[in-house]
């Protein structure tokens, strides 16, 4: 059965990568969810939350990461732009490379599409170089989402 206006391509699964390594990681990865809730976007699986070193530069604490799977009607340059409304709503400022943040979300995959341009590369390019990003990715992957 069909919903009179939504044809199935309209909905797109896409993984989300979030982290935090600033105030109360857990609440800031938990409330980044509810911002992508109240916009709209459904749910269908969030990995285990994961405590993991810092990539790049090591002299701050270590994040909570977790990931995401999503179905979403944004497009990839929609979703993104979201993404960077919701962290800049819940206090993320402007750092250094590799350097501390209070939230961070990143478009890992959106269905089979591929982007590249200026303002957004999906799949994510170094994701495959980061354990903290793969680990929970992995296991939103698998079998048991409730899509």
């Amino acid at each position: 059965m069909r919903l009179k206006g939504f044809q199935k391509s309209s909905f797109n699964v896409v993984f989300i990568g979030l982290g935090s390594n600033v105030g109360n990681r857990r609440k800031n990865i938990e409330r980044a969810m509810r911002e992508l809730e109240r916009s709209g976007q459904e749910i269908l699986k969030l990995s285990s939350v994961y405590e993991t070193e810092p990539w790049g530069y090591k002299k701050q604490r270590k994040f909570l990461n977790a990931a995401l799977k999503i179905r979403t009607t944004l497009s990839p340059h929609q979703l993104l732009k979201l993404c960077k409304d919701i962290e800049k709503k819940l206090g993320r400022k402007k750092s250094f490379r590799w350097g501390p943040r209070l939230i961070d979300l990143d478009i890992l995959l959106y269905g089979k599409r591929r982007v590249n341009d200026k303002k957004l590369k999906i799949p994510h390019p170094e994701m495959h170089k980061r354990e903290f990003v793969l680990k929970p990715l992995l296991e939103v992957l698998g079998e048991r989402s409730i899509a």
